[in-house]
């Protein structure tokens, strides 16, 4: 057999293996209880004969005849393997009902983070750990924020917050769970009435307000005008009252001397004749057509 042919088969020999037999060889291994992959943000617990017999945290690939002991051969076959999400997690429980210290209805919105910390007791001591602990939240929002008063549970959310997550926290940590951060997001009127009367008030406030911003605005531009009419009026009767004793003091300036008062009535008597609107008929010197038209309109 020419080298090339053995290369050629080895590779063939060798794919098969890598690709169908390694695969079937772990899965047996593993099924048999010789190791187990942990994935990152899993945790993993091992029962057998009802008995915790193991736990592991760290992600990775586990022996476990060297973590749990010769119990891993049984545990597939006589027990079993829970496999728990670690990771941190998240829940909204909207519109908790509650009454204000004045009886109003209220509803709270709460937001709260949540992560298993004690498998073993998350799996046994709780059977809905997840409902549960929504159930804790909700009653500890209605117990703890009940007859609060109504400008505090509008405004004050960070204690509201804390005392929420104090009450509930001890509670949870015995179910495996533990709080994360608590938050309170919404606070609202349930009483669609209410809600449309307190509406109402604002829009008749809204509108009461604008009616006073445009009244003192136009009272202002009243002020204003009439203020600036009364300076006018002012200045205009002191300038006709000195009218006369300028145009006087001119007069009398310009008649002492008459050849500046005789070129200066011309000039106006021109100006007058110019600026009127009458027809203007130039008659020469010396002719008799005057005589003509004064005859030619007594014969009519």
């Amino acid at each position: 057999m020419s080298p090339f042919l053995e290369l050629l088969i080895s590779a063939v020999i060798t794919f098969f293996a890598m690709w169908f037999l390694m695969p079937l060889f772990l899965f047996f291994i593993r099924l048999l209880g010789f190791y187990t992959i942990v994935n990152e943000g899993t945790s993993q617990v091992f029962i057998l004969f009802g008995k915790v017999i193991g736990i592991l945290k760290e992600p990775g690939i586990h022996i476990l005849p060297f973590k749990i002991g010769p119990g891993a051969f049984l545990v597939n076959w006589f027990g079993s393997r829970k496999v728990l999400d670690m990771r941190l997690d998240q829940q909204y429980l909207r519109s908790n009902p509650v009454n204000s210290e004045e009886g109003a209805p209220m509803g709270v919105g709460i937001w709260y983070e949540m992560f298993i910390s004690d498998p073993v007791a998350y799996l046994f001591k709780n059977a809905d750990p997840r409902g549960s602990l929504s159930a804790n939240v909700s009653n500890a929002v209605v117990r703890s924020l009940s007859n609060m008063p109504l400008d505090q549970m509008l405004v004050d959310r960070h204690q509201m917050s804390r005392t929420v997550r104090e009450e509930v926290t001890p509670r949870s940590h015995e179910w495996g769970y533990k709080l994360g951060s608590v938050y309170i997001r919404k606070v609202h009127f349930r009483d669609i009435g209410m809600i449309r009367q307190i509406e109402e008030k604002v829009v008749n406030r809204l509108r009461q307000v604008t009616s006073a911003i445009k009244q003192d605005g136009a009272n202002q531009v009243n002020i204003i005008a009439g203020t600036a009419e009364r300076l006018a009026a002012v200045e205009f009767a002191k300038a006709g009252a000195i009218r006369p004793k300028i145009v006087g003091e001119a007069m009398q300036e310009i008649t002492s001397d008459p050849d500046v008062a005789n070129a200066m009535f011309e000039i106006l008597e021109m100006q007058k004749l110019l600026d009127n609107k009458g027809k203007l008929t130039l008659v020469p010197p010396g002719s008799d057509l005057l005589n003509q038209l004064i005859v030619a309109g007594s014969t009519k």
